[in-house]
């Protein structure tokens, strides 16, 4: 495949690009990550989520600690071509690394109150065992 479709990616001014991932079964968001052209390029050629860590500034394969991998279905990209949404499938049906399945968990109620939706599926002390 040749890589002429990510000069169609607007790129923010540090060549960035915000990233959305959802559940191929739900459709339910699981995530939001930020990718570069280089993990936007690997992310297809692997068929696996590979994100832009911005805090620790290098390539973040998702689930290389925790086991808990997105294997890439689909690729969209949005209508002014500044986001884009990874199909995903959630190896181990965990992506946030509280160890709930998404990381949006916090709805806001009446009160103007977050609330907890989801509760933790497994410890993050057992997903990351490197980790203090």
């Amino acid at each position: 495949m040749n890589e002429s479709w990510l000069d169609e990616v607007k790129w923010d001014e540090k060549g960035l690009v915000p990233a959305i991932a959802q559940d191929l079964e739900t459709g339910r968001v699981m995530m939001f990550a930020w990718m570069n052209r280089e993990s936007l390029l690997l992310s297809v050629q692997e068929q696996r989520a590979i994100y832009w860590s911005r805090s620790r500034q290098k390539l973040w394969r998702k689930g290389e600690e925790s086991g808990h991998i997105q294997r890439l279905h689909e690729l969209r990209l949005d209508c002014d071509g500044d986001v884009v949404l990874l199909v995903i499938e959630q190896i181990g049906g965990i992506a946030c690394h509280t160890g709930r399945e998404s990381c949006f968990f916090r709805k806001l109620d009446d009160q103007g109150k977050w609330q907890i939706t989801d509760q933790v599926v497994k410890s993050p002390g057992s997903i990351y065992k490197n980790k203090g």
